[in-house]
């Protein structure tokens, strides 16, 4: 069967609602509320047994922010204007970025955080001061991303953002979604499927999205949707095939993460319909190279021995830059005093070790006298708490002088690290479905990593991006499926 059905085709429909969800993960879910709260009726259809996707595989901070701060944000005594907000996330992404998103999650994102406090998300009203991806204190707000280091601080004043639940360490995700998905469970207007995998799309003859194609109990059930159809199916990190094509650069060195519905239906199935997708070569790349903190006191240099980028940056920028190195290798050199070993990656491996810069490059094969250079040039300005090349902030610049010193392999076939995808259909700001010319597929959404959102480049990522993106998007996916006419069931029905 393809992906794309008639209406005419379909000679019986198994029911028919106002909106249809298609995956009841963090963007799902939120779809799902919305929609119900404006009156629609919601049938979601779920591939698995249980909803939750990969939202709640994740610490579950949210990256919130602007319109003077969230109501936490602003408790906690800081200020987060919508410009500044703005100017962050246009650092962060770019030429990658679409302004018309961009603005709309500036204007609607401290908005966001009071819907998941009034759905009985708990925030703990304290703040975590550290450097560490995810607060293990049980404090809600947090740096998360790059916003204290350079070249940030030059276009926006640092602000913590990541709103993360409360007590729930790395386990935010379960918290969240045990919330959302209890509210969408006990809602009259609310039916979840679960075990139903949309296979197709129905279209009429104007080639309008009015319904979906979803295995059952080892059959196929039509459903007609009187207002629209939203994909909310997830990204594509599961799907070789579709990962060889799009981003081949990270194939055999990358961890999938994701949940195993990360398969890239919704975007096959909204291209199929007609849209467009976009971003498909960008992800996310972890290389961890802190916790524990005192691992930002060491440099990073490539197989040439030289520093490429300011450690004191987020790891997904890291990741970014370790992806463009010849042969993507890197290494941390780092002396005895701050020595660790990282927290999140496990399979980082000690290559050299020496009480001398020079013993422990030769011992390492890196060009001959490279690194002495590089570690030479470092100390002589790190002394002075200065980095002139990459501008790491004081508080991580130490001179090099404790031996024994470490070079540790960060190389991308070494860690294996977590990937997943931020390429997905072009949608305008309230879900809408694109064609590549940018005209609307009639009755089409969709929300979260099935859809291109505000995170498109692991260079300008930060740990909350997709979860706020995700739930953000899907409330809006929601509201404007709820706000189009209804159309007459067809016979059959």
């Amino acid at each position: 069967m393809g992906r794309i059905v008639k209406l005419s085709s379909v000679e019986r429909f198994d029911g028919a609602v106002d909106v249809i969800v298609c995956g009841l993960g963090g963007a799902g879910v939120c779809a799902a509320l919305e929609a119900s709260a404006a009156g629609s009726s919601v049938l979601v259809l779920e591939r698995f047994s249980a909803g939750g996707g990969s939202t709640q595989m994740s610490a579950c901070e949210m990256y919130l922010g602007g319109n003077g701060g969230t109501t936490l944000q602003r408790e906690l005594g800081f200020e987060d204007s919508s410009e500044n907000f703005r100017n962050y996330l246009e650092a962060c992404f770019g030429d990658y970025a679409d302004p018309a998103k961009v603005d709309a999650f500036v204007d609607g994102a401290a908005e966001h955080f009071d819907w998941m406090e009034a759905q009985g998300v708990p925030y703990k009203r304290a703040y975590f001061d550290g450097r560490d991806v995810v607060a293990l204190t049980g404090d809600s707000l947090q740096y998360t991303g790059n916003e204290r280091a350079w070249p940030f601080t030059e276009r926006s004043a640092a602000v913590p953002r990541g709103h993360l639940p409360a007590d729930a360490g790395h386990s935010g995700g379960k918290v969240l979604m045990g919330v959302l998905l209890e509210n969408a469970r006990t809602c009259t207007g609310i039916t979840i499927r679960c075990d139903a995998r949309v296979r197709s799309l129905i279209v009429d003859d104007a080639g309008a999205v009015c319904g979906v194609a979803a295995k059952i109990d080892n059959r196929l059930h039509y459903f007609f949707a009187h207002q629209g159809v939203v994909l909310s199916a997830g990204g594509f990190i599961m799907n070789e095939q579709m990962t060889r094509q799009h981003i081949a650069g990270l194939d055999g060195c990358a961890m999938r993460h994701g949940n195993p519905g990360d398969t890239g239906d919704g975007i096959l199935l909204g291209t199929a319909a007609g849209g467009h997708a976009i971003n498909m070569g960008e992800a996310f790349v972890c290389v961890a190279h802190y916790p524990p903190p005192q691992l930002t006191f060491g440099i990073f240099v490539n197989e040439q021995g030289q520093r490429f980028l300011n450690e004191d940056t987020y790891l997904a920028r890291m990741g970014d830059a370790v992806m463009r190195q010849t042969n993507q290798r890197a290494f941390m050199f780092i002396d005895n005093r701050n020595f660790a070993r990282p927290a999140y990656q496990e399979h980082a491996q000690i290559v050299a070790v020496g009480e001398t810069v020079e013993e422990v490059e030769r011992e390492s094969g890196l060009p001959g006298g490279a690194l002495q250079q590089t570690v030479a040039f470092y100390n002589a300005h790190a002394a002075n708490g200065q980095d002139p090349l990459f501008h790491k902030h004081a508080d991580w610049l130490s001179p090099f002088d404790e031996p024994p010193f470490a070079l540790v392999d960060y190389s991308l076939a070494t860690l294996r690290p977590a990937v997943f995808t931020l390429g997905g259909l072009d949608t305008l700001p309230s879900g809408e479905v694109l064609t590549p010319d940018r005209d609307i597929v009639a009755g089409l959404y969709a929300a979260g990593r099935t859809a291109a959102g505000i995170p498109r480049t692991s260079a300008g990522y930060a740990s909350g991006m997709s979860v706020a993106d995700a739930t953000f998007t899907g409330r809006r996916a929601g509201r404007a499926a709820a706000g189009r006419d209804r159309r007459p069931s067809p016979g059959g029905v």
